[in-house]
């Protein structure tokens, strides 16, 4: 076996987190001297002893290569920090996972990316506003991380291959066991045009504590994070702190004052959040320039009949976006990002205050 193999099976032993496995490997030198000391050893560098016999049973009860043969059978690849694929901009946190389980692919592009965070119990306003940062954003060839659980984090995935863009979801579990179950079918979906990640072996269940503990991945792997909705006392604020612990923007979208789902944002705009309306105030706030040609657009969003039909009705005047919508009979969030992509092809031109031209 490998180092990298011995550093996937040492991190697939829950008690031994980033922190313990950086001081393990620089006491042996490697993965494999680390996952072939010897018990007495192990007790004589500080672990407790309940550790190491746990240790020694979980080493007795796992069998290396049936444990990577399942893993393939899975179509489930793994990384380690030592190797150059490793995404940038998590290796950039304190608390990076030694090792991650990947499902799908990560790709360089995926180093612009911003997470989308927010309540599960969501209102009508937050799955609007959720849909319309998510499909903007990725539309502008930002990558859109989250955490895949109900509520806002599934329309930030959802508004993100919905035009076709990148979607990367870090998850609580091993990516045999899904969760939650409801999408599976959805997780199936990011997986042609993104990942499902997860530093938790196969096996290992979507346990309460896991939850703050995944949050500061999601925050790690993009360059800024986006608050939607959430109550005052919610695991978004949990992500909103891993984030500015980590450097990263903090972004919180304002809702009405009355509503219990507006305390998380409007909390971290009382506290310092940049405050965003569009997607503008986040691409002028990280200096995020997207370079896109016509020819690149062109292959993530091919020209078709939408295009046709919305050219057709700004043939004669200018339109507001909703205006667009009734007539076309689409909702609002894809016509906005279908007239994003058309902005940049130089097919349309935004005038202010959601009304397009024809060019």
């Amino acid at each position: 076996m490998t180092d990298r193999e011995y550093l996937v099976l040492l991190y697939s032993f829950i008690p031994f987190g980033p922190a313990r496995i950086k001081l393990l490997l620089s006491y042996f030198g490697s993965a494999e001297k680390t996952w072939k000391a010897e018990r007495k050893k192990l007790i004589e560098i500080g672990l407790k002893e309940k550790t190491v016999n746990d240790f020694i049973n979980f080493k007795d009860g796992l069998e290396p290569s049936e444990y990577f043969n399942r893993l393939k059978k899975l179509s489930i690849n793994y990384i380690t920090y030592k190797d150059s694929n490793y995404p940038q901009n998590l290796l950039e946190i304190d608390s990076a996972p030694p090792a991650l389980y990947i499902k799908g692919e990560i790709v360089s592009s995926d180093i612009n990316a911003v997470a989308i965070v927010g309540a599960r119990k969501m209102t009508s306003y937050g799955r609007e506003v959720t849909e319309k940062f998510a499909g903007e954003l990725a539309s502008y060839g930002l990558t859109i991380i989250s955490g895949l659980a109900r509520g806002v984090d599934t329309i930030a995935h959802k508004g993100a291959l919905s035009v076709g863009g990148r979607t990367l979801a870090v998850v609580a579990s091993g990516l045999d066991k899904i969760y939650p179950p409801e999408n599976t079918a959805l997780a199936n979906e990011i997986i042609k045009n993104g990942a499902i990640i997860s530093e938790y072996p196969l096996g290992y269940p979507a346990l309460p504590t896991n939850f703050p503990t995944r949050n500061r991945i999601i925050s790690g792997l993009a360059k800024a994070v986006l608050v939607v909705e959430g109550e005052t006392k919610s695991g978004t604020l949990l992500t909103a702190g891993a984030a500015a612990e980590q450097g990263r923007t903090v972004f919180a979208i304002p809702g009405q004052i009355t509503s219990p789902m507006s305390g998380a944002p409007l909390f971290l705009i009382q506290n310092g959040a940049k405050m965003a309306i569009s997607v503008n105030d986040i691409l002028d706030e990280l200096n995020l320039q997207v370079k896109v040609d016509r020819e690149a657009i062109e292959g993530v969003l091919p020209s078709g009949k939408d295009e046709e039909r919305l050219i057709e009705i700004l043939s004669n005047e200018p339109l507001h976006l909703d205006e667009i919508a009734r007539i076309s009979s689409q909702p609002v969030n894809e016509i906005s990002a279908r007239l994003t992509i058309m902005e940049l092809k130089g097919m349309v031109r935004n005038l202010g205050g959601g009304v397009y031209k024809k060019v």
